[in-house]
C-alpha cells in the first residue's frame, strides 16, 4: 500500500498493519501484533525522515509465507542507506535507535535496491509458530489478481481454506502494489 511521506502516513501505516494482523488472527495484544506493529513503526519512520523526496510516497508490504512475516517498506532515496549493522546512538542523543529496535526483534532485516526506479527496500522478518493461530483474513477487501503497472504479479487471497497444512502453504500478502508510481 502507498502511504504520503509524512508522519501522517507512517502513523496510518503502523495502524493499518496492526489491523490487519487482528484480521489474520493476532489479536492486538499478542506479542506478534505488538512485535511487528513496532517494526512497522520504525521502519516506516524511517522511509519518512530519512527517505523522503518531496512529492514521492512510500510503500509498505506485508506478507506471511510459510510461518515468516515479512514488512518492507519502500522509499525513493537510493543514496541514503541504513548502515549493515546499526550504529550505538550515543546516550544523550533522542533519536538514533530505530534500527536497534528493529534489529533486536526481528529475526532477520537487511535493505535491497528497489528494482526498476530509484530507491531502496528496507525488510525485517519475523518467523511465527506455525499451527498456533489461523491466519484468516475475512474482514479485508480481496484484491483482484493481475499485473501490475510495473509488470509484478499481484495476489488475492483464498476464499476458503481447508486446512492449517493449506493455509501454512500459501503465500499471503496484505498489500502488493507492484511499488510503481
Amino acid at each position: 500500500m502507498r502511504f504520503t511521506s509524512t508522519p501522517r502516513g507512517a502513523r496510518l501505516a503502523r495502524r493499518l498493519v496492526s489491523h490487519r494482523l487482528n484480521d489474520w488472527g493476532h489479536p492486538y495484544a499478542t506479542p506478534v501484533n505488538e512485535t511487528l506493529t513496532l517494526i512497522a513503526a520504525e521502519l516506516t519512520a524511517n522511509a519518512v525522515r530519512h527517505g523522503h523526496v518531496p512529492g514521492r510516497d512510500f510503500h509498505l508490504q506485508l506478507t506471511l509465507a510459510e510461518g515468516t512475516f515479512r514488512i518492507e517498506a519502500t522509499d525513493t532515496r537510493a543514496e541514503k542507506q541504513p548502515p549493515p549493522t546499526p550504529p550505538t546512538p550515543d546516550t544523550a542523543s533522542e533519536s538514533g535507535r530505530g534500527l536497534l529496535l528493529v534489529a533486536a526483534l526481528a529475526d532477520d532485516w537487511g535493505v535491497t535496491p528497489r528494482p526498476a526506479a530509484p530507491g531502496k527496500t528496507v525488510w525485517a522478518e519475523l518467523r511465527v509458530a506455525t499451527g498456533s493461530r489461523p491466519h484468516t483474513h475475512p474482514a479485508a477487501p480481496r484484491p483482484t489478481d493481475s499485473v501490475s503497472a510495473c509488470g509484478h504479479d499481484t495476489e488475492s487471497f483464498p476464499a476458503a481454506e481447508t486446512s492449517a497444512t493449506a493455509r501454512s502453504a500459501q503465500p499471503r500478502s496484505v498489500w502488493k502494489d507492484g511499488l510503481g508510481w
